[in-house]
């Protein structure tokens, strides 16, 4: 289920927060400066205020005036002595005044100024702060866009010749760089020998089985066979038919393991009723009811793929079914909350929940673990799981409670 997109938080880039760490630093560093400044600054003041003060004074004190003399201390206290002139106090007011109004204005203007300074120079170090940021994180962006590009792209395994080939100096992010790009071309080999394996194994496994079957074919066509030979001729094409099963299941997992590159519009309400009757005579042979309810479910992608995502369902709903008659497979198709759906239930032996994530794996049954028998190799469920996520679709099975499995496979929905 996706997230809304309201309750979502908004994602901060890492330069914004770069960026902002530098500027707080550097803001924080000048208030811590300014304020050191401040107490320096009005410390200076009061002692150059009090030395002045106190020499005015003595020397005001000292003056002839009629025989009195006032001594005033450098704390600010003062004596008077006999006969002393009384203009000496006024005088040490009126310069305490005028020191106390020098030293408030000063103060202020250095906060104010001092302040407004520091806004701006933080200012231009936080815009410095985001250009250096983002040289820093320039070969950080190429290395995403180059994996955003491999991501992207309609078949992955085909773009991985691309690399970053940084240049610059041999730092953390040159290593980071340089190792995807290691990293990447061993992908690159590991893909082109898929594909050469995959090209290879068409031809080689496929040939000696046909040559077989041609030679078996034509050992029991004689007039001259005996009975003993058409049993064991009718063996050995049993045998082989389950072979080839096998590895048109190989190939096939193989090629749907890489996404879709030719997409087409697919409805799998045409495609769940030709599947029903193709299926129909193992079914009947089988005891097996198959219905189909099919409704528009219109997706894109490779008919044949998705054609074959339906029948490996049915097929599976038929082979893995009760056996005893009575068993029953359904078919529906439909569209839900904007997205193609497929549903193929069916009866059967009951299914321990915690065995379902296992089906989904290749060459895994529940009754014979990696053994080829006459249901089939246990690649099913394995190949419409890959041609399923090939088409971002998604496929989830549940057991039912009375036995069987419940099969849903979702696919993007695209306009009829």
């Amino acid at each position: 289920m996706k997230i809304p997109a309201i309750g979502r938080p908004r994602r901060v880039s890492l330069r914004a927060r770069l960026t902002l760490t530098y500027g707080g630093l550097f803001l924080a560093a000048g208030l811590v400066l300014l304020g050191v400044t401040y107490a320096l600054f009005t410390q200076q003041l009061d002692r150059s205020g009090t030395r002045v003060l106190a020499r005015v004074t003595t020397q005001q004190s000292g003056a002839p005036n009629g025989g009195g003399r006032t001594l005033v201390n450098v704390d600010g206290t003062s004596r008077n002595l006999p006969d002393a002139n009384a203009a000496t106090a006024d005088i040490e007011r009126m310069m305490r005044k005028q020191h106390d109004e020098y030293q408030a204005a000063a103060t202020k203007s250095l906060v104010t100024e001092g302040s407004i300074a520091l806004l701006i120079v933080a200012g231009v170090a936080a815009g410095f702060g985001w250009l250096i940021a983002g040289r820093v994180l320039t070969p950080l962006h190429r290395v995403t866009e180059t994996a955003r590009r491999i991501a992207a792209a309609p078949a992955a395994d085909r773009v991985l010749h691309e690399r970053i080939a940084l240049h610059g100096p041999h730092d953390e992010v040159k290593e980071l760089a340089d190792t995807f790009d290691t990293m990447v071309e061993r992908l690159d080999r590991s893909f082109d020998g898929q594909r050469r394996f995959v090209a290879n194994a068409s031809h080689e496994l496929r040939t000696p089985l046909t040559l077989g079957r041609a030679l078996v074919e034509v050992a029991m066509h004689r007039r001259t066979a005996s009975p003993d030979v058409l049993r064991l001729g009718e063996d050995l094409l049993q045998i082989t038919s389950r072979h080839e099963r096998l590895i048109g299941g190989l190939l096939l997992l193989a090629r749907s393991e890489n996404e879709i590159t030719g997409r087409a519009p697919v409805d799998l309400a045409d495609v769940v009723p030709h599947v029903a009757a193709r299926t129909a005579p193992e079914a009947e042979q089988a005891g097996v009811t198959v219905t189909a309810a099919p409704e528009e479910a219109m997706t894109s992608g490779d008919a044949l793929l998705l054609e074959r995502v339906v029948e490996n369902l049915v097929e599976n709903g038929i082979r893995h079914n009760t056996g005893k008659g009575g068993g029953w497979v359904s078919v529906t198709s439909g569209t839900r909350g904007g997205r193609a759906v497929l549903e193929v239930a069916n009866s059967g032996p009951h299914v321990p929940s915690y065995e379902v994530p296992g089906l989904f794996e290749p060459f895994r049954r529940l009754d014979a673990d990696r053994v080829i028998t006459a249901k089939g190799a246990g690649l099913g469920l394995s190949i419409v799981q890959s041609i399923v996520r090939a088409h971002d679709g998604e496929v989830t099975a549940r057991p039912r409670p009375e036995g069987g499995l419940t099969v849903t496979v979702t696919l993007p929905a695209t306009p009829p």
